[in-house]
């Protein structure tokens, strides 16, 4: 029983995590479920098919604050879908390990621009008024569904310093990005679940709370200015695409 009340804390912290930064939650649903045992494909499988809970939790109460620009998101989908089905291909074929290297390269300086970008308050930028371009849109989808499919994150870790640099405050740009990881996910999870990759009796265990935490974090986040969320997501992105480094280069990193 106490097993089982672990795995559910697990859950709504990462729960918590996912919807307060925009992520999806792959980042540590992956890493966990291997250190449970969990062979690494079928980690990412398995990740893939849990951030579309979260993604859509996280979705439900952004939708309540009125914070997602839908017609982005969806830009954002309708590539991501496409790229995330062929992250997922690309796992019977490729090892990540030079990717996630080159990847977390390129993480570290998105973290230090969006460290230092200025950004403004929900309160002083109206949705309706954000400018964005939307034909650059559906690039930066792809590549998030890219790395959603063959890395198990739910393609946050593009999607909101992308939508940041188009524009989008940062607030709106967690909400947005976690519109889209349900469309991005959902294509992952159907092809890891085809490939056999989606250990379904973790989901049963980890749903619940990542459910409760998405909903949690997106209150919190509410609560969080601007300046700070900001930060916080650039140091999270930081340490992320640290561990994606280390892990590329073949060190024992957890």
């Amino acid at each position: 029983m106490l097993k089982y009340v672990g795995y559910f804390a697990v859950g709504v912290f990462i729960g918590i995590l996912a919807a307060l930064f925009g992520l999806g939650g792959g980042f540590l649903i992956v890493p966990t479920l291997n250190f449970l045992g969990v062979e690494i494909h079928h980690a990412v499988g398995t990740s893939s098919a849990a951030v579309v809970f979260t993604s859509l939790s996280s979705a439900i109460a952004y939708s309540r604050q009125k914070r997602i620009h839908y017609k982005v998101g969806l830009l954002l989908a309708s590539t991501a879908v496409i790229g995330a089905y062929i992250g997922a291909w690309l796992t019977s074929f490729i090892s990540a390990a030079q990717l996630k290297v080159i990847f977390g390269l390129a993480l570290v300086i998105v973290a230090v621009r969006i460290y230092r970008k200025k950004t403004a308050e929900p309160s002083e930028v109206k949705l309706e008024e954000v400018e964005v371009n939307y034909k650059l849109v559906p690039i930066g989808g792809f590549f998030a569904g890219i790395a959603s499919g063959l890395l198990g994150v739910g393609g946050g870790i593009i999607n909101v310093p992308f939508l940041t640099y188009l524009g989008l405050p940062i607030h709106y740009a967690v909400a947005t990005s976690s519109f889209a990881i349900v469309f991005t996910a959902t294509a992952g999870a159907l092809k890891h679940y085809a490939m056999g990759n989606v250990e379904t009796q973790w989901l049963v265990l980890l749903v619940p709370g990542l459910i409760i935490g998405a909903q949690l974090g997106a209150r919190i986040a509410k609560r969080t200015r601007a300046s700070s969320l900001k930060r916080a997501f650039a140091v999270v992105m930081a340490l992320l695409a640290l561990r994606m480094i280390l892990k590329g280069l073949g060190l024992p990193v957890p």
